[in-house]
């Protein structure tokens, strides 16, 4: 996957197309991450312990890794990612700029 929690992403297709936001929660294994106030839904819940009134709720939903792209640290514009070793290590790279996006 190349992106990771924490990575600033631009949403490049869907009903948020052009939208940013920070990623809150990877989950690798159905290529889908969760973006801040990105894909936002309504969650009709029951009264429980933590809202007792119950009611409808809106809160994020996971969207395909696809429809991300990374955001440059040195532009701001959505870049590709590449991958290059360092000092034995893989780091990711800004396909613009060459800007190593791994600290």
């Amino acid at each position: 996957m190349h992106v990771k929690k924490g990575d600033k992403v631009m949403v490049i297709t869907g009903k948020d197309k052009g939208k940013t936001g920070v990623i809150l929660a990877a989950f690798p294994k159905k290529d889908r991450v969760l973006v801040e106030g990105i894909n936002i839904v309504k969650k009709h819940t029951k009264p429980n312990q933590a809202n007792p009134q119950g009611g409808i709720i809106s809160q994020e939903a996971a969207i395909h890794v696809s429809n991300v792209m990374l955001i440059d640290p040195k532009s701001g514009e959505p870049t590709r990612v590449g991958f290059k070793f360092e000092d034995g290590k893989k780091i990711r790279i800004a396909k613009k700029s060459g800007e190593a996006l791994d600290k």
